[in-house]
């Protein structure tokens, strides 16, 4: 009976959900796809090969069982569907709407090599798992029994709050430390609303909450409470500050204003949708209305960046990327949605300088090709000598990615290793860092990365302290 719910890839085709028109979806920030019917979701779930070796399962960081919810949701067994995706993801309705599944999951799904088109998994993810919000299945955690353990969480991005709910399940005391005055890191100050509207993040942090982990917010570490303390407070601690450095342009102007940090932009558009008074915003630097906007990165924070000024009102917005189309690191999806809402590509272009003095007015750009690969096998982009042009512009925003804080010396621990690279050194399966009773996990250990990643090391994390809880305590009882 299974089996005859399956299989349709040849039947029916790969629809994604319905997507907003672009002249009315630019004009707000709201999420740009329509929620899936019941019927679609199942429909969808239903083209799955269910394949022997599910090698969309394989490329997900987190391993989620894919083939058997999409088996579930096609026959209608929505509350197992959600069952099985929230057992190996602590924000399945997170990922469904933000996880890039052009390069995960959908990218590696078998109908997707022979032809068929992808199965739509990210969007009948997000149906499971805002079903279940609707339903009320999803509760706060509640412990079987209580431990007097407690460990210490310095930030509540993905990875501290993924780990805080899991030690918490486990039932132990779990405090989560954070500099901002809001939970939820990137997904609440870095990711624009029209790919993940705030309600969304403020319910699954208010259910974490509720199960009782307690938030410190608008607490720095090393100014406001030192590290040594929260050692002193906890019988263990997860380090999973994130990555907030951005890397800048060194290039004559750069320090013109008008030009700004991607993360400075794009928290400055997110607090304005929590109705916070923002003074930069306020005082027209970090708002792109009537102005030329120029993002400089290929990545997906490249993306979030030009589509915001599109929905700000900006003139015209282009996006400076060295690279190719074929070779950008972001999302391919997410460059036909900004391309659909009026953004300009100009690739193979790179910032050389800046014109316009204290004021920028313009970007001095240098044409580029794509010549011998690197070391990591990508073509490097070499100047093309003589084809130089100036790019108007009165708001340009640098999205070249983020580099960690040196956090040794911010918070006075010069025993705590770092990479070369300037990220905490921790082991790559325990996630235990160079001090004893404590780890580390997420961007600030393997670099910028993807939400995703910093689940599965925020779930891993937790489970090594569980682990060493339960060494620790066994050899105080001998």
């Amino acid at each position: 009976m299974a089996t005859q719910k399956m299989l349709k890839f040849v039947t029916i085709g790969k629809e994604m959900p319905e997507k907003r028109e672009a002249s009315a979806r630019a004009h707000d920030f709201d999420e740009i796809y329509r929620d899936f019917a019941t019927a679609k979701a199942a429909e969808q779930a239903s083209r799955c090969s269910q394949c022997g070796v599910p090698y969309c399962q394989a490329h997900c960081p987190l391993h989620n069982n894919i083939p058997d919810w999409l088996r579930l949701t096609a026959e209608g067994r929505l509350r197992e569907a959600w069952e099985t995706a929230q057992a190996t993801n602590t924000f399945p309705e997170i990922c469904g709407r933000i996880c890039p599944q052009d390069r995960l999951c959908e990218g590696n799904c078998v109908i997707e090599q022979a032809g068929h088109g992808t199965v739509t998994i990210g969007a009948v993810e997000k149906y499971i798992t805002d079903t279940a919000w609707d339903e009320g299945w999803v509760q706060p955690a509640r412990p079987a029994r209580e431990r007097a353990e407690s460990v210490g969480i310095i930030g509540a991005g993905p990875g501290g709050l993924a780990a805080a709910d899991r030690l918490r399940r486990a039932g132990l005391q779990v405090t989560v430390y954070d500099r901002y005055d809001r939970a939820g890191g990137l997904m609440t100050y870095g990711i624009p609303s029209f790919k993940l509207e705030k309600p969304v993040v403020q319910r699954r942090i208010e259910q974490i909450e509720a199960s009782g982990v307690q938030l410190v917010l608008n607490c720095a570490v090393g100014q406001d409470l030192t590290f040594d303390a929260i050692r002193g407070r906890h019988d263990a601690v997860l380090i999973a500050t994130g990555v907030y450095k951005t890397r800048g342009i060194e290039a004559p102007g750069a320090g013109a204003a008008g030009i700004v940090r991607a993360l400075d932009y794009l928290t400055a558009s997110n607090r304005l949708s929590f109705g916070d008074e923002v003074a930069d915003f306020s005082n027209g630097m970090l708002d792109a209305a009537g102005k030329r906007v120029v993002v400089i990165g290929g990545g997906d924070t490249a993306m979030d960046c030009v589509r915001t000024a599109i929905r700000q009102g900006a003139t015209s917005v282009k996006c400076l990327y060295r690279r190719d189309r074929a070779n950008m690191p972001g999302s391919q999806r997410e460059v036909q949605n900004a391309e659909e809402e009026g953004v300009e590509f100009v690739w193979l272009s790179a910032p050389k300088g800046f014109t316009g003095g204290t004021r920028v007015e313009g970007v001095l750009v240098q044409k580029m090709r794509l010549g011998a690969p690197d070391a990591s096998g990508r073509q490097s982009p070499e100047v093309i000598e003589g084809a130089d042009y100036t790019e108007p512009a009165e708001l340009v925003v640098q999205a070249l990615g983020f580099e960690p804080e040196n956090l040794p010396t911010l918070w006075g621990v010069p025993e705590l290793a770092v990479t070369r690279w300037g990220t905490i050194k921790a082991d790559f399966r325990s996630h235990a860092t160079s001090l004893p009773g404590v780890y580390a996990a997420g961007d600030i250990v393997r670099g910028a990365s993807l939400v995703v990643w910093a689940i599965r090391d925020g779930r891993d994390a937790a489970d090594s302290i569980l682990d060493y809880l339960a060494q620790t305590g066994a050899m105080a009882a001998e």
